[in-house]
């Protein structure tokens, strides 16, 4: 538990204070986010906040991953007679998780990057943004139902991903390799544009991503605590994860990072994380649910991101079907930013952590029921 501590902590000071350095930086090189015409007037004087925020926090939570783990290998390989069995240098957990979430990240980046070249809200188009996301998601989930290697210098069988659905463990049924990586895929293209559709508000993106993160460092050490592979003989309460510590450490890094970034990202934003941050965001979320067997979790451990989509969808089909909106804008968030009735952009973002958080809560009280029926 002391490297994932080590890790959000680092990735907390470090976000603190490069954040407001990358504002800087960032406004003198005029890389400022262009505001969308059609969207609620009140955003128009946003025009000009520094974007790609998303940039630093990819950079700090690497480098957080990285310290973690020279946590890990200084530590004692035995406690108390009892030899440890916990990775100490890097995994293929690790790698296809942090190349996720950097690749999906570079996607965003190119996003952001004309954008700003343009000075006009519209960067690369949908297609796209889907064709990135579904080559570095394809990539890494090739590497994760596919690739064994090694843990420190030992060969393994285990996988960082199983043909299997999930839902607090492997519950069938098999959907073969090529399967799992097309459910990834889509699993990869959803979450990220859940967040990025999400991240309309100041600072709601952040925190919602960050109660995600937080989920998954309980979610992980859990499994660590009772893992099939560890100092512990194995039975039916032990989880058959290829890396459980590993998630909770990169879990605890972008944790932490979110934490940092929220600190200038919250409204008034001093700067936001654009698509370079969502897209690495949404990647990472989902790599994390493939990797620690809750893929069928994600959906309630997520459902803010989940309810954003949806309204989207709602509002399209509708208009095309009928002519009529739904809602007065989507996503679900801007709709009540207008209105005679309107709320205002932080009683929003407040209100939506709420739901954020007892989803988040309800997730992990899944979680542990599951343990708990079968320990029962």
């Amino acid at each position: 538990m002391r490297a994932v501590i080590v890790a959000a902590f680092v990735a907390f000071a470090l976000t603190m204070a490069l954040t407001p350095l990358a504002a800087k930086l960032f406004r003198r090189l005029k890389a400022g986010q262009p505001i969308r015409s059609d969207g609620p007037q009140t955003h128009l004087a946003k025009a000009g906040t520094p974007t790609m925020g998303g940039v630093v926090f990819i950079f700090t939570t690497v480098l957080a991953y990285v310290a973690g783990h020279l946590v890990l290998m200084a530590l004692p390989e035995e406690v108390d007679g009892i030899t440890l069995n916990r990775p100490t240098g890097f995994t293929a957990t690790g790698i296809v998780l942090i190349g996720l979430f950097v690749t999906c990240g570079f996607v965003g980046f190119i996003d952001d990057w004309l954008k700003i070249r343009r000075k006009h809200s519209g960067g690369i188009s949908g297609k796209a943004k889907v064709v990135g996301l579904t080559i570095a998601a394809t990539a890494f989930g090739f590497m994760a139902v596919y690739y064994t290697g090694s843990i420190d210098s030992k060969e393994i069988s285990e996988t960082v991903a199983t043909p299997y659905l999930s839902f607090t463990s492997d519950i069938g049924p098999n959907l073969t390799k090529v399967g799992m990586v097309v459910l990834i895929v889509l699993l990869v293209n959803a979450t990220a544009n859940g967040v990025n559709l999400t991240d309309g508000l100041d600072g709601l993106a952040t925190g919602a991503s960050m109660m995600a993160f937080v989920a998954f460092v309980v979610i992980g050490f859990w499994e660590y605590r009772h893992w099939c592979g560890g100092a512990q003989p194995a039975d039916n309460l032990c989880y058959d994860v290829r890396d459980p510590l590993e998630i909770a450490l990169i879990a605890g890094a972008a944790a932490g990072a979110m934490f940092g970034f929220l600190w200038w990202n919250t409204s008034p934003a001093q700067i936001f994380m654009g698509d370079s941050g969502s897209l690495s965001l949404g990647a990472l979320i989902a790599g994390l649910a493939f990797a620690s067997k809750t893929i069928l979790l994600l959906p309630i451990l997520g459902a803010l991101f989940v309810i954003t989509t949806a309204s989207v969808m709602i509002q399209v089909t509708s208009f095309k079907l009928t002519g009529r909106r739904v809602f007065r804008m989507s996503p679900i968030q801007h709709h009540f930013e207008i209105g005679e009735n309107r709320w205002s952009e932080v009683t929003i973002v407040v209100r939506f952590w709420i739901i954020a958080g007892i989803c988040t809560a309800l997730a992990l009280g899944f979680f542990f029921a599951d343990f708990l029926r079968i320990a029962g």
